[in-house]
């Protein structure tokens, strides 16, 4: 008996429709990523910018003081030879007719001339015969040109370093109406003794760095050969030609009053008539 097997019916089921939607943001998540990147560009920028800045204000302070440094230690070796002892080698060279102040107060006539010397911590002596010395009738004096830093020897730089050097000019200062009366006598002396009088002084230290531009102005002719005594406008022709060659520059200026003061001696003892010995010829 055949039998009848069920029947199976088999139903395809539809797949539903896929449906595409496009985003409405058509490369916005891309400009946004760029805006991103444009900034963090512009803070390195910034911060680069910054610190360079900071490194330019960091090496001038340091340029700065390191010329402040040696134009105040040129100013106080002058200072202490010639506040030291009468007595010693040092004062005796400076208050010389040599000197760099005997020079002046031992002769009215060389009152108008300018000494230049290029300072050195290891010189002991400032002398006319290593200084450059500008007449006040023009051109040098005596025909001394030896004082002038040459930035191109070693031995023009304050140390062995060759970083600074540093230039010294004493002159004294050219009268003027403001001038207080009787200003050159020293207190207690009569105003016709010649040897005692009191003199005021212009010392200018100006320190350069000629590593990072060489002191010389357009004619390749080195700027420390010019002088440092304001001329008519007021202008230093030293200080301009330097500005104009942009060397690092640091002048310290000082007034300094220094007195030529003779001392009498007893020599006769009145009333026993024999002669003192500190007078005595040796």
């Amino acid at each position: 008996m055949p039998t009848s097997m069920p029947n199976h019916c088999h139903t395809k089921l539809a797949k539903p429709p896929v449906v595409l939607y496009r985003p409405n943001q058509q490369g916005a998540a891309l400009i946004v990523v760029l805006l991103f990147l444009v900034l963090i560009m512009l803070a390195g920028v910034m911060a680069v910018r910054r610190s360079s800045t900071d490194l330019k204000t960091a090496t001038a302070d340091q340029i700065n003081t390191l010329l402040l440094q040696s134009s105040d230690s040129a100013n106080q070796k002058l200072e202490n030879m010639l506040n030291g002892s009468p007595s010693s080698q040092e004062y005796k060279d400076v208050m010389s007719v040599s000197g760099v102040f005997g020079h002046f107060l031992l002769n009215p006539d060389n009152q108008g001339n300018e000494f230049i010397y290029c300072y050195n911590p290891r010189t002991r002596k400032y002398l006319t015969s290593n200084a450059t010395i500008y007449a006040s009738t023009g051109g040098t004096w005596s025909g001394l040109n030896n004082g002038i830093c040459d930035y191109n020897s070693p031995a023009g730089y304050t140390s062995a370093r060759h970083t600074v050097m540093t230039q010294m000019s004493v002159s004294i200062p050219v009268g003027s109406n403001d001038d207080e009366v009787f200003s050159n006598v020293v207190i207690g002396k009569e105003v016709e003794n010649r040897s005692s009088k009191k003199f005021k002084f212009n010392i200018r230290a100006t320190s350069v760095l000629p590593a990072f531009n060489p002191p010389k102005d357009s004619s390749n002719t080195s700027c420390l050969t010019k002088s440092s005594v304001p001329i008519a406008d007021g202008k230093i022709p030293l200080l301009t030609c330097l500005h104009d060659a942009s060397t690092p520059t640091k002048m310290l200026y000082e007034q300094a009053d220094v007195e030529n003061n003779s001392e009498g001696i007893k020599c006769i003892t009145y009333g026993r008539g024999s002669l003192d010995t500190v007078c005595q010829l040796s």
